[in-house]
């Protein structure tokens, strides 16, 4: 057993998260509910998805916060966008998310379609690593009043809501001013983002065991914009002052959380983005031996596949070599990650990424 909490009737429960606009991960789907079944997994499905699923002996559960509740993990069929819908439902859970990668190369999927048979040996015997990851939480403040809170897993995104026009930024951390750009906007990422958004607006790629928040401008028009990695500690923080060109009241600018939750941004708005007391479990299974595409592979692996990186005559490590762009190696983070069965059902998770 994993040490994650069962349901009350004492069973093994997985909750199923999945793209139903492909058939691949329909089909996807239907057999990871079969293999779990069998291997004694009872399977539970979103409501708006079960029709299209169209499994007999999966349950139905409606989306909400207790969607995942009592959950041993939440299987993701699709992509990293996919993932970052079921993070919503994992988060609060404390469940640990495992991903079926359907989309281009992901760095948050864990398994391939034709992992599925080890992937589901090792979930039935409990045998896979539990990685924490890094979240933020931001606050929007108006005339001193907090007008929302929320939070994201990859990056809090400030961006102007005309294509036409600049914002007017002023950018503060830890409660100094830094400088004021008039830009297209700004990322504010966690390490796990900074393969995302950040990444293509210029900022650096971190590794996610690397504590840190980071600070990408868009299109900055000023003297100092550089890309900024601080203290996972500190406080980064926006004002709106407004929109570059135009005196409107109304939202020149928005702020967008993962790309999935979005708050209109009038002038006079604060943006403040700390890091989150709560992270996001991510479930790494063991290296497949002497499979062409392993789980569980390190994140250097990762960014060869995802960015086909030219690594011809490599002289490295022998058979942990890449091959044909996939990686041969272990789990990422093996020296902070433990087997779930080592991880105690009241033990609370300390935040690290």
């Amino acid at each position: 057993m994993t040490g994650w909490p069962a349901t009350a009737a004492g069973r093994r429960v997985v909750l199923l998260v999945v793209h139903t606009g492909r058939p691949e991960a329909l089909r996807v789907a239907r057999a990871l509910i079969g293999r779990l079944t069998d291997a004694g997994v009872a399977a539970r499905v979103l409501a708006p998805e079960a029709g299209l699923i169209a499994s007999a002996t999966a349950e139905v559960v409606p989306v909400t916060e207790t969607a995942a509740a009592g959950a041993e993990m939440v299987v993701v069929v699709g992509g990293d966008g996919t993932l970052l819908r079921a993070a919503e439902l994992a988060r609060p859970a404390r469940a640990p998310l495992l991903g079926v990668n359907l989309g281009h190369v992901g760095f948050l999927a864990e398994a391939e379609p034709e992992d599925l048979s080890g992937a589901v040996a090792s979930i039935a015997a409990g045998k896979y690593l539990i990685e924490q990851r890094m979240t933020v939480e931001v606050t929007v403040r108006t005339n001193g009043e907090q007008l929302a809170a929320t939070w994201a897993l990859n990056e809090a995104t400030v961006e102007k809501a005309a294509r036409e026009r600049m914002l007017d930024l002023v950018i503060e951390v830890d409660g100094r001013p830094l400088s004021r750009w008039g830009c297209d906007g700004v990322v504010f990422a966690t390490p796990t983002g900074s393969t995302a958004y950040a990444f293509s607006a210029g900022g650096p790629v971190v590794w996610p065991e690397v504590e840190a928040l980071l600070m990408v401008p868009i299109s900055a028009h000023a003297l100092f914009a550089a890309p900024m990695v601080v203290s996972p500690e500190s406080m980064l923080a926006a004002e709106v002052i407004g929109v570059a060109g135009g005196q409107s009241e109304t939202a020149g600018a928005v702020l967008w959380c993962d790309g999935r939750r979005m708050v209109e941004l009038p002038p006079g708005s604060r943006v403040e983005v700390r890091r989150g007391e709560l992270p996001v479990l991510l479930a790494r299974l063991p290296a497949v031996a002497d499979a062409e595409t392993p789980i569980g592979a390190p994140f250097t692996d990762r960014l060869v596949a995802k960015f086909g990186l030219p690594v011809e005559g490599w002289r490295g490590r022998g058979d942990r070599g890449v091959r044909s762009g996939r990686s041969h190696g272990r789990p990422d983070r093996p020296e902070a990650a433990r087997p779930a069965g080592q991880r105690q059902a009241h033990e609370e998770p300390s935040g690290h990424a």
